[in-house]
């Protein structure tokens, strides 16, 4: 591994800050450098805990690791356990001290699409300003960048008047069920919060910040037909069959929806014949269907994501309307699961990226602009943003190739982010 000396001396060249920030920011910015070492050698050891989501002992090694550092600065904190919902848990932290203080929820998870079996194991430097590393930017990096603004505030006794609640879930990978209850810390700490900031990655630009996120949930149509002989299809007894039917619903999804903004529809996976069985607890299932029998059912799973929930609300009902457009002797019905709800662009969010914008240009980082939502996914800041005044997400670590063995995170900007994240908190304080 490439000396960590060496290394960090080469990001704060060209780092100066900008006269605009005041003595205390300009203290906090100091000490950020100051441990920026000790930061990044917390990021390897969480990067080399396999955490999984499915790895319950692996996630909650991550908020071990991480508890410490929390109750070091005056945090409260908990491991909440996800036995209800077969999963790890969340780990839990606050700092309560003064009632008339604006209240901030920060968002982080432990988890990472990466479970023990995975090829994509540890940490590594793959040049002096980038390294790969399972989760590095999807999100310890993230979480790391959280504890460091965090230690900033504490080291000016800024934190000291502030109302603080940390939530970083176990499985904001792959959600446990029911999400009324894999979810309800995070939404219940988002109902006494004002400000809601995630600390994941969005697009790993750090040029960019989230003011909106689509949200995603699940779709199951199921079609049923009338089996006969296939030489007797469409008779007037008999009709066109389940599969006609799916097709003729898919359609007439891509015609009618399609170009509506910020929406998509994707059906994933379809069977259809004589006999469907489906397990959609592995997404899979198997078929038994002949080319001379018209086929009786059909099954076809999918995800729809949309920028609000009125956008939600008015796709649905209009996907409600095609599938009761039934063809001949056949039916069909459509029921969506629960799933991450939209994050809207509301203005109050618009305002909260020009307060962290500002607090960038001030550092000489330049301007942060709001992502595209086509190209942010869901994410746990999308459970708190409808309860809050104002919300972000993608303040964390930069990166690329999330979700990937390649997925990768630019160490010459974890400093930058933890300042931005300090005087972001700082400024949001003291309104």
């Amino acid at each position: 591994m490439r000396s960590f000396s060496l290394l960090i001396t080469l990001l704060f060249i060209g780092f100066s800050t900008n006269a605009q920030i005041s003595e205390i920011e300009e203290r906090m910015v100091d000490h950020i450098d100051a441990i920026n070492n000790e930061g990044l050698e917390l990021l390897i050891e969480s990067v080399n805990i396999n955490s999984g989501t499915m790895n319950i002992d692996g996630v909650k090694d991550v908020a071990d690791h991480l508890i410490p550092h929390f109750e070091a600065i005056g945090f409260k904190t908990w491991f909440e356990s996800g036995a209800e919902w077969n999963r790890a848990g969340h780990l839990m932290a606050e700092h309560i001290a003064n009632e008339d203080a604006p209240k901030i929820l920060l968002i982080g998870h432990l988890d990472t699409v990466f479970e023990p079996d995975s090829p994509f194991q540890t940490f590594e430097m793959v040049n002096d300003t980038t390294a790969k590393g399972p989760g590095i930017a999807d999100m310890k990096g993230g979480n790391i960048i959280m504890l460091q603004a965090l230690r900033a505030l504490n080291e000016v006794g800024a934190l000291e008047q502030m109302n603080i609640k940390i939530v970083m879930t176990g499985d904001e990978e792959l959600s446990g069920r029911p999400l009324s209850l894999s979810k309800k810390a995070l939404i219940d700490a988002a109902k006494w919060a004002d400000i809601s900031i995630g600390f994941e990655n969005g697009d790993g630009n750090p040029k960019t910040a989230n003011v909106s996120r689509r949200g995603s949930l699940g779709w199951t149509l199921t079609v049923t037909g009338t089996p006969a002989h296939s030489s007797q299809i469409f008779r007037e007894d008999i009709g066109a069959g389940a599969i006609y039917e799916a097709s003729r619903i898919l359609n007439s999804f891509y015609e009618e929806l399609r170009s509506e903004e910020y929406l998509t529809f994707n059906p994933g996976r379809i069977l259809g014949g004589t006999t469907v069985n489906q397990d959609a607890g592995t997404s899979s299932g198997n078929v038994f269907g002949k080319s001379n029998v018209v086929a009786e059912t059909a099954i076809v799973s999918g995800d729809l994501r949309a920028i609000s929930p009125e956008q939600v609300e008015r796709v649905q009902k209009k996907m409600r309307e095609i599938v009761s457009q039934n063809l001949p002797h056949t039916s069909a019905v459509i029921n969506f699961s629960d799933g991450y709800p939209p994050m809207a662009p509301t203005d109050g969010n618009r305002e909260l990226l020009s307060i962290y914008s500002e607090a960038s240009e001030d550092l000489g980082f330049g301007e942060v602009v709001a992502v595209n939502p086509l190209r942010a996914g869901a994410a746990d800041v999308s459970f708190s943003a409808i309860h809050v005044e104002m919300s972000i997400d993608a303040v964390g670590m930069s990166g690329d190739g999330d979700h990937t063995i390649n997925e990768v995170g630019f160490i010459n900007q974890f400093p930058r982010q933890a300042k931005r994240a300090a005087l972001l908190i700082f400024r949001l304080s003291q309104k």
